[in-house]
């Protein structure tokens, strides 16, 4: 018997929660790569001398700068995807006349995550840009756009108040979107499709095709999603790290800034830690998801 609706939706929330917090508890250091080579990319010769060098500089601290705003971000960002995962799920099966009880196909979840990224990126905006610009202090002193002493989350966030205001925290929302609603169709389609993979050769469902395959279906989903969406997360990346210098430029603008002056190769910097993070992280998430999911809805005899 499926849960009351009320039931069911707090149930996608903590799950969601649950597995945003093992994504970022798994893959904070690369990620924290990943921005630094984004918005510098002539200040690193790759990936491991970036990763040794902030090690150097600062200490594993450093690999973990931003985890605060990154937890806020990823379970925030996670409730509401999943949350909303669940009702578009609900919508586009009303859409496409497929019963309450049948399982709607890959394709279809693809799309149902694809319109849950919408509402997801209003709350992961703000947070993921206080933690872009904590995981980039370091190269922003360095390079004399801003001063030092500013590598708290309270100065990040008062800063922001003082020079924007409250929409200053959505500087780089446009570029969030079109990042996520592609993105997320291919992270849910990836996922969705790998475990279908599985359960056919291993001749059960998709709930019985164990951990390493469920975690591994996570991390091909999220390697679809970054392969796609990678130049736009960089663009985003330089917007909210830069703005903080007082550049204010809008994705279309940066974008052409990028490819002009730098070439097209920028647009990727980073990505090499980026596709090494996501099979733990992303296999994490969906691993906490699952079994969270499936403990709660065991809880609420369904």
């Amino acid at each position: 018997m499926a849960p009351h609706p009320i039931i069911q939706a707090i149930i996608d929330f903590t799950a969601g929660a649950a597995g945003g917090t093992a994504c970022v508890l798994s893959g904070q250091p690369l990620d924290t790569t990943k921005v630094k080579m984004q918005t510098f990319p002539n200040m690193y010769r790759g990936f491991v001398h970036c990763f040794m060098s902030t090690f150097r500089q600062v200490g594993i601290r450093g690999l973990y700068k931003g985890t605060t705003p990154a937890l806020i971000a990823n379970i925030s960002e996670n409730s509401v995807l999943f949350l909303s995962y669940g009702f578009c799920q609900d919508v586009v099966r009303s859409l496409v006349s497929v019963e309450a009880d049948r399982e709607l196909s890959d394709i279809q979840k693809a799309f149902s995550g694809s319109l849950a990224s919408i509402f997801s990126s209003m709350v992961l905006c703000p947070t993921e840009l206080v933690k872009c610009r904590l995981q980039a202090m370091y190269e922003m002193e360095a390079s004399g756009k801003i001063s030092q002493g500013q590598r708290r989350v309270w100065t990040v966030v008062k800063k922001v108040m003082e020079k924007n205001g409250p929409l200053g925290f959505y500087q780089g929302l446009t570029s969030t979107i079109v990042r996520e609603f592609p993105g997320y169709f291919c992270f849910f389609g990836g996922y969705e499709v790998s475990r279908s993979t599985f359960a056919h050769y291993m001749g059960t469902d998709k709930e019985g095709i164990g951990i390493l395959p469920l975690m591994f279906s996570g991390g091909f989903g999220g390697a679809c999603l970054w392969l796609l969406i990678y130049p736009i997360d960089c663009v985003k990346s330089r917007i909210q790290v830069y703005s903080l210098a007082g550049r204010q430029e809008g994705f279309l603008k940066t974008f052409m800034g990028i490819v002009r002056n730098e070439g097209l190769s920028a647009l990727y910097s980073g990505l090499t830690p980026t596709l090494i993070r996501t099979f733990p992280a992303n296999g994490a998430l969906f691993l906490a998801y699952e079994l969270t999911r499936k403990f709660l809805m065991d809880a609420a005899g369904t």
